[in-house]
Order: structure tokens, then sequence, then C-alpha cells
């Protein structure tokens, strides 16, 4: 894993990754990047506390580089990947994921990342974030049965795959991880998500961060697009075409007052989603698909 200012988290997420209960060998292998939380300080005391645990440092902070300086230090043919602000479901994650490795003779096995928030608007966030109505229909995201997959999160790796195809982009600080699939699948190796394997990512704590994020992910999924048009499908193209029939709606409502029909209908079609997804919800309605909404508990 690579981390920075990942105080918050780091203790929950490494956790769960040493009360794996994996019959082989397993080392943690930690970049940490600058950070002004406390987390270099926090991280620098772990291998004393546990020897399978490796810290190496990360300078530039960025995710790429942490994932290939801590792939460099790991010393076995599978790679675990997991992100600092994530847990891991069960104990059984590793000896599950190497299974249907094995079995699938795929490159890289994935499951569910599951967002999980403590606060309202993390909660909320989350909600959207793991419905088709909010972030479209990714298996890792919303779910589904096992196959063979676009791209998984967070993943374990062949690592003599990782290497023939170069590792991590050092280029690119959002999307790595698709990008890396997409380049492991071009390679002629099969991407494999089972719905067996399930994680906790923690979402954005607020709005504004949420919309950062985004922001970011946007700017390097169009440079994807424009070097691999594999990279660009309807998922990606629905928010902006959202937002223009929208404003042109909205604008053409002056001139003509159907056009207002067009916001109008995005806004019920956006409040009758989100009270069918909303946590707690009973509403089951006729016209939805049946993974649209989070199964009431």
């Amino acid at each position: 894993m690579t981390v920075r200012n990942e105080m918050e988290h780091l203790g929950g997420c490494l956790q769960s990754v040493l009360d794996q209960e994996y019959a082989g060998d397993v080392e943690v292998v930690i970049a940490v990047g600058p950070s002004s939380d406390g987390t270099e300080d926090f991280a620098a005391g772990l291998p004393g506390q546990d020897q399978r645990i490796t810290v190496v440092p990360n300078p530039s902070g960025r995710t790429p580089d942490g994932l290939n300086i801590a792939l460099a230090h790991a010393k076995h043919g599978l790679i675990a990947r997991i992100d600092g602000h994530n847990l891991i479901e069960g104990t059984d994650y590793l000896s599950t994921a190497v299974r249907v490795l094995r079995e699938t003779d795929a490159v890289n096995v994935g499951g569910v990342a599951r967002p999980e928030g403590s606060t309202a608007t993390q909660k909320a966030i989350g909600i959207a974030m793991s419905s088709p109505l909010g972030m479209g229909g990714a298996s890792f995201r919303v779910g589904g049965d096992a196959g063979p997959a676009e791209t998984v999160f967070p993943g374990l790796f062949q690592r003599d795959w990782i290497d023939r195809v170069g590792g991590w982009d050092p280029t690119l600080d959002r999307a790595q991880d698709w990008e890396l699939n997409q380049r492991l699948r071009n390679a002629g190796g099969v991407v494999w998500f089972t719905p067996e394997l399930r994680t906790i990512y923690r979402p954005r704590g607020s709005m504004r961060a949420l919309a950062r994020q985004f922001h970011s992910t946007g700017q390097w999924r169009r440079r994807l697009a424009e070097e691999d048009t594999s990279a660009l499908n309807v998922r990606y193209l629905a928010p902006p075409a959202a937002v223009l029939a929208i404003a042109a709606g909205t604008a053409g409502a002056l001139w003509w007052r159907p056009a207002a029909l067009v916001p109008a209908i995005y806004g019920a079609a956006v409040t009758v989603g989100g009270i069918a997804i909303s946590e707690g919800s009973r509403c089951r309605c006729a016209f939805a698909c049946r993974r649209l909404w989070r199964p009431c508990t």
C-alpha cells in the first residue's frame, strides 16, 4: 500500500490485513509519502511491532510512485493491492483471492469495494457511489456475477504480469488502476471480478472534497481517452451530457416553454431514484432495475 496523510484510517486498514488467515507467507510493504498528520511517525514504528511489515519512503507522495516503490521491495510472486483508507472484510480475503486466481488463471482478481461512511455526508456519498444511478454499473462498485471485467479494485495480481507491462504508470495521478488493468488485458491477461471478495472504502467527508476528487479524476480520464479511446464509454459521457442537456433546456425554456421539461424530468428522476436507493428505504419503484436500490436490512 502507499499512504500519505492517512493517520485516521491506516491503523484499521493495517489491522484488517494482519488479521488475514492465510496459510502462506505474508508481508506488508507500506510506501509512505510526506505527511502532515503524523502518518510518517506512526508508520516508522510499525516494523518493530510486527516483523511482517516493511516501511519504505515515497518522496514524491504520488500514488503510482508509491506503488512501484512498494512493488520493488516486495519479495513474493503474488501482490495484493490495498489503499490506506480501505478495510478488508473478513479474514479469508487473501485465501479466497488466491484460490480464485488459481481457478481462473487470471492475472488480477478483485471484488466489491463497498463505500461506508461514518458521517451523514459520507453515508450519502457512499450510497450514491454503490448504486448504478450514481456511478454506473461497474461491478467493483455495485456487485454482480463473477466473470471477466474491465477493471477491479483493489486486486490480487500475478507479480510477473505487473513486471511484464511495466508496473503502474508514474505519469498518472488518477485512474492508474484502470490503466494498468487495461495494459494487462491488452497483453492477453484476464482481469477477473468475484463478489466473494469485499473491501470497505471510506468516501470523502465533504461535498467539496468529493468535487475535487471527481474533477481530478475527470481530467486524468480525458487524458487516458486521448491516448486510448477504449477508456471512454457511455458511463463517463453521461454526466457532461446531462449538464449540457439541463443547461440547454433551462435556457431554451425562455423561448420555448416545453424545453423546461428536460431539467424538470431530470430533477424528478434524481429525486425518485434518490428515495429508492436511500438507506432504509422501503420504496420499490416499478420501473426501476432491481439493482438500482440497496436491499433493506
